[in-house]
C-alpha cells in the first residue's frame, strides 16, 4: 500500500516518502487560547488525528512524532485577559484565561476521539528558541530593526507567495496589511515587537533594549524547529492559515536556515459552512465544540466531519448530524462487544489515497453489511476498521445508555413492554402486539425484530 498526500506547495498528490521512516514529524498549528474552540476548529483536530493514527499504524505508534502547539502569547489573550478580568495584573488574568480555556480544549478535542498529540509546545517556553531564528533572519539580511520592532523583508525572498500562488501585488490587495511608519515595504511581517506596559515581555533580540514579545509567525517556526528539525515531512493546518501565517512561516524558516522546505508536504483542510451559511457570530450560527457536545456525541460530530472529504468546503447541518448519529447507532449494534485488530485493505487504501475519509465511510457501510454475513470474523475486521478511524471508544451498553439517558427513556418501562409484546405475539394476540409498538414509537423508541429476538433504540 502506497500512501499518497496532496502538497499545497506543488499542488500535486505524490507518493509521500518520509525523511526518516524511523521517525516520521508531522507538526499542525494548534488553538490560541483566548475562547473555547468553534467546529470550525474541530476540523483540521479531526483530520489530522485520522492522519496521525493512520501514520502511526504504517510505520509503528513509537515512530510517529506528532506536534500540536498551542499559543498562549497574542493580542486576542490581553484583550480577553483585561475584559474578563479588569481587577487582576494583566499577566495573572492571562494566565487564568490560558488556562480555562486550554483546560476546556483538551476535553473538548477528547469528546471528539482524538489522541493527545506526542508533543504539545506552548508558544511562551519557546522564546529562546524564537530569538535565535531572528537574531540568524537579521544576521542573513532577511530582518531589519526599527523602531524597537524587528520585521521580515519579504523582498529578500524570491520564492516569497509560492505557498499561497499569488504574487505581491495580489498578496497585498487581498490582506489587511498594517501601514506602519517603521516598515520598509507594506507585505513586510512582523517578528518581534514593544510590549506595552503590563503585557508579557522578554528580554528583545537585535540589540533592542527595550523588552517585548514575538510576533504571530515566529511563534510556529521556532516551535516546529525545536521539536522536529529544520525540516520535517508534514506541515498541517486550516486553508484560512496559508496566508498569511503558513506562507511567512515557510519564508522566515527557510531564510534562516538556508533550506529550500520547511515541510516536504503541506496539507490543508477545506472550510466549514453552517447551514449553508458562513459561521459567524453576528449570524447567530457561531458553535462550540463544548455546546455541540451537550448534544451530541463526540462520535456523531467525528463521523459528520469525515463524510466530507478534507480538502473539500463542509457544509454542517443539523440534518447531517441526525444521519451520523443513525449509522453509528446501526455500527455500534452490529460490532458489540466484538474485539479486532487487522482494519480491512478496502479501508487502508481509501485512507492511503490522500485521506479519503468520504470513501472511507462508504467502504464502511460496505464492511458492516458484509459482516452480517461473514460471522465474527467479518465484524472483527469491520470493529478493527473502526476503531483505526477513531471510533467504538465506548462498549455498546454504554453507548445505548448514553442515547437513553439523553432522550429520558426508562430502558426497565421499555423492556417490560417489549416483554409484554413477545408474549402477545406468542399467543398471536397481533392487535396487542401492535398496541405495544404503538406506544414505544410515542415514547421514542424503535423496535427491530429478529430471529434472535427483539431489539430497540432510540428513534431519531
Amino acid at each position: 500500500m502506497e500512501l499518497k498526500l496532496y502538497d499545497t506547495l506543488t499542488k500535486e498528490k505524490r507518493a509521500f516518502v518520509p525523511l526518516d521512516p524511523a521517525n516520521v514529524r508531522m507538526y499542525v498549528c494548534g488553538p490560541t487560547v483566548y475562547d473555547f474552540a468553534h467546529i470550525g476548529n474541530a476540523r483540521p483536530v479531526i483530520v489530522f488525528d485520522v492522519l496521525f493514527r493512520l501514520l502511526r499504524h504504517l510505520y509503528g505508534q513509537t515512530h510517529v512524532t506528532y506536534v500540536r502547539n498551542i499559543t498562549d502569547v497574542d493580542d486576542k489573550i490581553n484583550d480577553r485577559a483585561a475584559r474578563d478580568y479588569p481587577g487582576l495584573p494583566l499577566n495573572e488574568a492571562i494566565r487564568k484565561v490560558t488556562e480555562q480555556t486550554g483546560n476546556q480544549f483538551h476535553a473538548d478535542v477528547a469528546a471528539l476521539g482524538c489522541l493527545p498529540p506526542t508533543i504539545e509546545p506552548r508558544a511562551t517556553e519557546h522564546i529562546a528558541e524564537m530569538r535565535a531564528i531572528i537574531e540568524r533572519l537579521i544576521a542573513n539580511g532577511n530582518a531589519y530593526v526599527e523602531q524597537d520592532h524587528v520585521l521580515f523583508s519579504v523582498a529578500t525572498d524570491p520564492r516569497y507567495g509560492n505557498l499561497a500562488r499569488r504574487s505581491l501585488d495580489e498578496m497585498l490587495a487581498g490582506a489587511r496589511v498594517d501601514v506602519a511608519p517603521y516598515k520598509r515595504a507594506p507585505m513586510d511581517f512582523v517578528l518581534w515587537k514593544p510590549s506595552k506596559p503590563g503585557e508579557p515581555s522578554w528580554a528583545s533580540p537585535g540589540g533592542i533594549k527595550a523588552e517585548g514579545r514575538p510576533g504571530w509567525h515566529i511563534e510556529c517556526s521556532a516551535m516546529s524547529w525545536n521539536h522536529l528539525g529544520e525540516r520535517f515531512d508534514i506541515h498541517g493546518g486550516g486553508i484560512d492559515l496559508v496566508f498569511p501565517h503558513h506562507e511567512n512561516e515557510l519564508a522566515q524558516s527557510c531564510c534562516a536556515f538556508h533550506t529550500d522546505r520547511m515541510a516536504n508536504v503541506w496539507m490543508h483542510n477545506g472550510f466549514l459552512q453552517v447551514e449553508g451559511e458562513k459561521m459567524s457570530k453576528s449570524l447567530g450560527n457561531f458553535v462550540t465544540i463544548n455546546e455541540l457536545l451537550k448534544d451530541w456525541p463526540g462520535e456523531v460530530v467525528r463521523l459528520n466531519m469525515l463524510k466530507t472529504h478534507y480538502r473539500s468546503p463542509i457544509d454542517w447541518t443539523v440534518k447531517g448530524l441526525e444521519e451520523s448519529a443513525k449509522v453509528l447507532d446501526d455500527w455500534y449494534a452490529t460490532a458489540g462487544d466484538i474485539k479486532g485488530s487487522v482494519p480491512a485493505s478496502t479501508v487502508l487504501d481509501t485512507l492511503a489515497d490522500d485521506l479519503n475519509t468520504a470513501q472511507t465511510v462508504a467502504a464502511l457501510h460496505g464492511l458492516r453489511h458484509q459482516a452480517e454475513k461473514a460471522g465474527e470474523t467479518g465484524r472483527a475486521e469491520f470493529v478493527a476498521s473502526l476503531r483505526l478511524l477513531g471510533f467504538l471508544a465506548q462498549t455498546q451498553s454504554d453507548w445505548d445508555a448514553r442515547k437513553q439517558a439523553a432522550s429520558g427513556v426508562d430502558a426497565a418501562q421499555v423492556s417490560a413492554l417489549i416483554a409484554d409484546r413477545t408474549a402477545a405475539r406468542a399467543r398471536k394476540d397481533w392487535k396487542e402486539s401492535d398496541r405495544i409498538r404503538d406506544e414505544l414509537a410515542a415514547m421514542g423508541v424503535a423496535i427491530k425484530d429478529s430471529k434472535e429476538g427483539t431489539t430497540w433504540e432510540i428513534a431519531r
